[in-house]
């Protein structure tokens, strides 16, 4: 058991960073992200032995992805704030940069869950169209259509000089494209 719980300490320190960059593009926020890859470590711990050596960070990563999809299914279900607060940032921001990180993740948080998940995996993580498939459960059709249409949503953001795409009126409007679900 020291083994293991060693063995885990050690991935979770070598590949909890590039996990959590994952959450935080999924979900655009620092705090949601360090609860999504909790959630997605606690739920890899119990089978640690038998994922451990194969390919343990594919396999949290997919259940960060799964886990994510079904907070968002649950969150737009149920009562919506009014109105969101700013960020505040500190004196130690760099603008455009914030500013750019901000306007990637405010058009990130716009599109689909489905059309999200593809971006990230697929060009912020830079896997195949293979790999981003498996990850998601679905066809290398449907990752490489999926991609199309998110990057024309952004491109259209980028465009219009904000991340708001046409036709969204709301923030995070439902989709019915979610993960794991098939039409």
């Amino acid at each position: 058991m020291a083994s293991s719980w060693t063995d885990f300490e050690e991935f979770v320190a070598a590949c909890g960073p590039r996990l959590l960059r994952s959450a935080w593009l999924l979900t655009g926020d620092r705090y949601l992200a360090e609860d999504l890859l909790q959630t997605a470590l606690a739920r890899a711990w119990p089978k640690w032995r038998r994922i451990a050596d194969q390919s343990p960070e594919a396999y949290v990563r997919r259940i960060l992805v799964h886990e994510y999809a079904s907070w968002w299914r649950r969150r737009w279900r149920r009562e919506l704030p009014f109105a969101d607060l700013p960020e505040t940032s500190g004196p130690a921001d760099r603008y455009g940069e914030v500013d750019q990180e901000r306007s990637l993740v405010s058009a990130l948080r716009r599109l689909p869950v489905r059309q999200r998940a593809v971006v990230v995996l697929r060009y912020l993580e830079d896997r195949t169209t293979e790999e981003t498939a498996a990850l998601l459960g679905c066809s290398v059709g449907t990752v490489k259509s999926q991609a199309s249409k998110a990057l024309r949503t952004l491109r259209q953001c980028v465009s219009r000089g904000d991340a708001d795409p046409p036709g969204k009126d709301a923030p995070d409007a439902p989709s019915p494209a979610v993960l794991g679900e098939r039409r």
